[in-house]
C-alpha cells in the first residue's frame, strides 16, 4: 500500500483556502510537498461546473483530489473522473465537522460508520489505479479514541486504503462550531503514534496543530508523514524550508520575495483571461513576510489593489518593492536559505 506518492510532507486541504491559485503559489515555495484540493462533494463533481471546480495547473503535481460523500457508486464515479483528469490521489474526507457536511452524511459523522467507509474505499480502489486515501479524526463525540480509531483504521486498511491521514483531535459534532473543532478539542499525538505502531504496514500521516517545519521533523520519528494546515496558509514562508529540511533537497527559491516574483508570469496569464481578478491570487500571499521591514506596507498595498478591478501583476511588483528581503529577525526555518 501507499502508492508511488511521497507523503512525507503535505499541505492540508482547507475549504475556501486551497483553491488552484493558492496551490500554484504553494508549489512555487516547495517542489516536493503533496498538495490537496479543497473538499468537493460528489454532487458538485457529478452535477456542477466540473471544468471550473476541477481545474488545476500541471505545475501543481503531485496533487490529490479530496472528495466528500458516502455513496459508493457516486464516489467511484468521482474517483474515475479525478483519475482521468490526472490527479495523483483520491482522498475521502471523514474529518470535516460542519453542519452542512453532517446533513449530507459525510465528513466526520462517518467515523461512526467504519464499515460504510470501508465500502467506499473498496469501491474507489476498484475504480481507479491511483492511490485512495482517507482523512479522519481520532474519534467523534463520546467515542473512546483508543477503540474507535482502531476499529476505523482496521476497517479501511482491510479495504485496501493507501494511507490514513489522522487529525489528532476528536470532532464534537454537537456543541462546537467547525472553527472551534479545529482548536478546542485537545491534540493527542500519542494516539496517532500508537496507531502507527499497531499498523506498521499502513502509511499514517499526522495532521493537526503543526506550526513549524521543525515540529514536523520531530513527528516524522513516529509516523510516515505530516500534514500542515493553517500555519502553511497563514505563514506560507514556512514552506520555503520544506524541500531542504524535510527532503534534503535544494530550496525552490532563496527568499520569499524571489518566490513571489516568480508568480508574476502566472498572474499575467490568469489576468489575460476574463473573470480572474488579482485579489483572487494575491489574497493567499498576505502572510508571506514575517518580521521583515516593509511587511506591513506590503500587506496594505496588496489590500489596496484588491479593490481595483483592473489591477494586474504590476501591483504585486510594487508591493514587493516595499519589502526589504531579509531582516534581523529572520525565522529559524529560513536561516539556512537566507539571501
Amino acid at each position: 500500500m501507499g502508492g508511488m506518492i511521497d507523503r512525507t510532507f503535505a499541505v492540508a486541504p482547507m475549504m475556501e483556502w486551497t483553491d488552484r491559485h493558492c496551490r500554484f503559489f504553494h508549489r512555487l515555495l516547495t517542489r516536493r510537498a503533496l498538495l490537496y484540493t479543497e473538499m468537493l462533494t460528489t454532487g458538485a463533481v457529478l452535477h456542477g461546473d466540473r471544468a471550473r471546480l476541477l481545474r488545476y495547473d500541471r505545475a501543481e503535481h503531485p496533487l490529490a483530489l479530496q472528495l466528500g460523500g458516502c455513496e459508493t457508486r457516486a464516489l467511484a464515479a468521482c474517483a474515475r473522473i479525478g483519475a482521468d483528469l490526472g490527479f495523483d490521489e483520491i482522498n475521502l474526507n471523514v474529518g470535516c465537522p460542519s453542519d452542512r457536511v453532517q446533513e449530507g452524511r459525510f465528513g466526520a459523522c462517518l467515523m461512526a460508520e467504519p464499515a460504510l467507509v470501508a465500502e467506499c474505499v473498496a469501491a474507489m480502489k476498484a475504480a481507479v489505479a491511483i492511490p485512495v486515501t482517507v482523512k479522519c479524526r481520532i474519534g467523534i463525540d463520546e467515542q473512546n479514541p483508543e477503540a474507535a480509531l482502531e476499529v476505523f483504521a482496521s476497517a479501511v486498511e482491510a479495504a485496501g486504503v493507501d494511507a490514513l491521514i489522522v487529525h489528532a483531535r476528536k470532532a464534537w459534532l454537537k456543541g462546537l462550531s467547525p472553527k472551534e473543532n479545529r482548536e478546542v478539542p485537545p491534540l493527542d499525538y500519542d494516539r496517532v503514534y500508537r496507531l502507527k505502531a499497531a499498523h506498521p504496514r499502513l502509511p499514517v500521516v499526522l495532521n493537526g496543530g503543526i506550526t513549524s517545519v521543525e515540529q514536523a521533523l520531530a513527528h516524522l520519528a513516529h509516523v510516515d508523514g505530516v500534514m500542515m494546515g493553517r500555519a502553511a496558509y497563514q505563514e506560507p514562508w514556512r514552506l520555503l524550508a520544506v524541500d531542504a529540511l524535510v527532503f534534503g533537497d535544494v530550496p525552490a527559491f532563496a527568499s520569499p520575495k524571489d518566490a513571489a516574483l516568480a508568480l508574476v508570469p502566472y498572474i499575467e496569464r490568469e489576468r489575460s483571461a476574463p473573470g480572474t481578478r488579482l485579489h483572487a491570487i494575491t489574497r493567499h500571499m498576505h502572510g508571506l513576510f514575517r518580521a521583515v521591514p516593509g511587511a506591513r506596507a506590503y500587506r496594505r498595498a496588496l489590500a489596496g489593489a484588491a479593490g481595483k478591478p483592473q489591477a494586474g501583476a504590476e501591483c504585486l511588483i510594487e508591493a514587493l518593492a516595499l519589502v526589504r528581503d531579509g531582516g534581523l529577525d529572520r525565522p529559524q526555518e529560513l536561516a539556512h536559505i537566507a539571501a
